[in-house]
Order: structure tokens, then C-alpha cells, then sequence
């Protein structure tokens, strides 16, 4: 299928800014070796690649709103549809040379009649080290290229692959996040952490992975994600069953069945 116009443009902007992220990313190896560290200069390039975004998507659309994980909420046209943009998920793995990262673009249309924010209606998640972009549209499926994506048909727990994010210094309940891997570990064929939970879930969608769960996210992280997946077949909702347009705080993702036996391993966990 070819891309539509929209996506086209949020595609165009995340090639930009995946480009620029590509030679910085080829600079941290010889930044390791230095007192200061990468760190820094790991900052600048994903204020860089946000503001490279920012530039090309106000261009195409100059009454949208913005949600930015850098500069923060910047009001469009109450009457528009705002961008909630991740311009690096995945900091640490860039951080460390690991090259698993992605850019992350959602668009969320304002409810009608006003107050709030409705559903995520188009979504783009690019990974620059790959040149892969997974993209969605409400209601017309989710696609990696020109491919059209579906969640994996597994129905064993045993057989399934379930990717997850790990708490980690000063972000996460270590507590709630050890009885849910408790329930769910014994139960499965593997858990994956690969520390970018937008790709965490457009593999999901693409069949890589089976399941996903993590909390303590963002709306910027999670945002195309959920619309990727549900576009793919899959189902999205909180650690209590309930579905929303984005899943930040929470998020279990499958398909139908697995997410029904993974809910319930995930609430007996929490009982």
C-alpha cells in the first residue's frame, strides 16, 4: 500500500532527523574513551533531532500542537490535532553504542466539541539504524514499508516471546515489576528488555514479539506504539483490562488471546 499523505510527511520528517541521529550515533564510539563521557553530547543530539522534527512537521502543519519529551507541550490550534513526538527512545542504548533507537511520531486529534484529547488517528515509528519505518492510520492497518503487519497468531504462552521494560535507577516500581515477571517468566518461552519500548511494541505488531508489558512511560513513548498495534490486530490496554487511546502508565499488549492469559497471570500477580 502506498503511504498516504500524512504519513508521508511525519516519514520525511523522521528521515531528516534519522539521519542527523545516524552521524551522531557514529560519533559515540569515540566518545567513550573521554573523562567527560558521551552523555553531553548524547543531550545535544536528541535536542537536535526534536528541534529537526519540530521544524518540518510546523512547516507542514503550522496550526498543530506539539507534545515534546525536550521542550514540552506548545499549543496549536485547539480545533487541530496535536504531534506527540519522541525524538530518541532508546537514549541509553545510543548513549552506549548499542544501536537499537527510534524516532516516534503520533498524531491525536482533539475530542469533539472540545475539552481533551481523542484518539491517536496516524503514527510513525522509525528506526534509523535499520531504515525501517513502521507507520499505522486509523482504520487502514499497520505497515512496515509497503507490508502489511499482523500480530504473531501464537496461543500457547509457552511458545511466545514477551518483551518488557526493566525499572532502573530512580524510574519504576522494582516491587510491582518483580511479581508480574514471577507470574509471567515460568510461564512463557522467553522475556526480552531491549530498552526502547516504541519498538518493543511496532515488533509486536511486525510478530517479533508475542507480548509486551511495562509502566512508568510516557505518552511520547507509547503513542504510536498502541495505534500500531491495535492497527496489526492486537489489543492494548492498562494492567486492569481497560483500553485508552494511549497506554503510558501502563501498557499490556498481545494479541486477543494472549492478552487475556497474560492479564491474568498480570493481575493474580497483583492481587
Amino acid at each position: 500500500m502506498a503511504m498516504p499523505g500524512l504519513i508521508k510527511v511525519m516519514e520525511r520528517a523522521a528521515r531528516k532527523a534519522g539521519s542527523r541521529l545516524r552521524r551522531d550515533f557514529g560519533e559515540i564510539e569515540h566518545l567513550q574513551v573521554s573523562r567527560k563521557g558521551p552523555a553531553d553530547f548524547v543531550s545535544k543530539a536528541d535536542q537536535r533531532a526534536e528541534r529537526t522534527l519540530y521544524d518540518e512537521l510546523l512547516h507542514a502543519r503550522p496550526d498543530w500542537g506539539f507534545v515534546l519529551e525536550e521542550a514540552g507541550v506548545i499549543e496549536g490550534d485547539p480545533n487541530s490535532p496535536r504531534w506527540i513526538i519522541d525524538p530518541l527512545d532508546g537514549t541509553s542504548n545510543f548513549l552506549h553504542g548499542i544501536p537499537h533507537f527510534a524516532i516516534s511520531i503520533a498524531v491525536q486529534e482533539p475530542k469533539l466539541g472540545g475539552g481533551g484529547w481523542g484518539d491517536v488517528v496516524a503514527a510513525v515509528i522509525y528506526q534509523p539504524t535499520t531504515d525501517e519505518t513502521f507507520w499505522a492510520e486509523k482504520s487502514r492497518g499497520s505497515w512496515l514499508h509497503d507490508g502489511r503487519l499482523r500480530v504473531s497468531s501464537r496461543s500457547n504462552l509457552s511458545d511466545s516471546l514477551i518483551a518488557t521494560g526493566i525499572p532502573f535507577q530512580g524510574h519504576g516500581d522494582f516491587s510491582e515489576w518483580s511479581r508480574i515477571f514471577g507470574a509471567i517468566g515460568p510461564n512463557v518461552a522467553g522475556i526480552r528488555r531491549y530498552g526502547a519500548a516504541s519498538l518493543d511494541l511496532a515488533w509486536l505488531a511486525a510478530g517479533r514479539f508475542d507480548g509486551f508489558w511495562e509502566s512508568g512511560l510516557n505518552d511520547w513513548d507509547t503513542a504510536a506504539g498502541c495505534l500500531i498495534v491495535r492497527e496489526a490486530g492486537g489489543f492494548v490496554s492498562d494492567f486492569r483490562g481497560r483500553s485508552q487511546p494511549i497506554h503510558s502508565k501502563q501498557v499490556l499488549a498481545a494479541n486477543d488471546t494472549l492478552h487475556s492469559r497474560l492479564h491474568k497471570l498480570l493481575a493474580g500477580a497483583l492481587k
